[in-house]
């Protein structure tokens, strides 16, 4: 059954709109928000189940939302037709979302001191730089993600929404003392830095042993602290006339290396 709902102060309006805008209601309710067909498919691709799923008015007999609909448990997930103006206030897609969903943040997984892999973030504000580095992540094969205090949300619409499903198959521990978890990981850390004396090109480094990939700042770099947990420091050699990537950038380059080397050494 397909609940009608017109009102921004009906209950279910005012959650979707407070969860899409306010960090402190997700932290609160644990509750967090899709926004877009496209991530509630990644979702339940995922084995997921939402709580709610929110369909703009005008958008009930689409494509998308009849394969949504034939996809859940009409007894687990309740659906409202939303009233537009509600899902253009919550959504923050350029072009506002027909589809929207209210989901349980997933929890993490405490990040094990000895894996193979995991990308380790510094204070990295900017959402899109986040939720793009969980998208390389996950394209490459790295299935944990350490994300330090002061880093931006990862479950906030805009970090999920530049992770494009990323966020489903990792396991992203935040609110993390990167510099004291460095310093008991079992492998190597390596710290990608633009000037440091110490650093080797990153493709000169082995990575087929345990790594740990430290990303910092996009202003400041990587912290002192963290920067002093690391054993090996890397630079990413540049021709042009520019003298930095954005963070995003630069992970999606040592993840990517990262993951040659694994398939070097898979083929030899």
């Amino acid at each position: 059954m397909i609940k009608t709902i017109r009102s921004r102060d009906n209950p279910a309006a005012k959650h979707l709109l407070s969860l899409a805008t306010s960090s402190r209601e997700r932290k609160k309710t644990g509750h967090t928000v899709l926004d877009g067909a496209h991530l509630v498919t990644a979702y339940i691709d995922a084995g997921f189940t939402p709580l709610s799923i929110a369909i703009r008015a005008a958008a009930i007999a689409s494509a998308d939302a009849e394969m949504l609909l034939s996809r859940i448990d009409a007894n687990r997930v309740t659906v409202y037709s939303m009233a537009d103006d509600i899902i253009d206030k919550a959504s923050s897609l350029e072009s506002a979302a027909s589809i929207m969903a209210v989901i349980t943040t997933p929890q993490s997984q405490p990040t094990p001191h000895n894996i193979n892999a995991v990308i380790v973030l510094d204070n990295v504000q900017d959402p899109g730089n986040v939720g793009s580095i969980l998208r390389s992540a996950a394209a490459f094969g790295i299935s944990h993600a350490l994300l330090g205090i002061g880093s931006a949300q990862a479950w906030s619409p805009k970090v999920i929404r530049a992770g494009q499903g990323a966020h489903f198959v990792l396991n992203i521990e935040e609110g993390a003392d990167v510099a004291a978890w460095l310093k008991s990981y079992q492998g190597q850390r390596v710290a990608l830095v633009s000037n440091e004396e110490k650093a080797a090109a990153l493709f000169t480094i082995n990575l087929t042993t345990p790594s740990a990939f430290i990303i910092g700042s996009e202003g400041a770099g990587i912290s002192a602290d963290v920067l002093a947990s690391a054993t090996k420091y890397a630079t990413i050699p540049m021709s042009g006339k520019m003298e930095s990537l954005n963070a995003s950038a630069c992970a999606a380059i040592v993840m990517y290396e990262w993951h040659r080397q694994q398939l070097l050494v898979k083929e030899s």
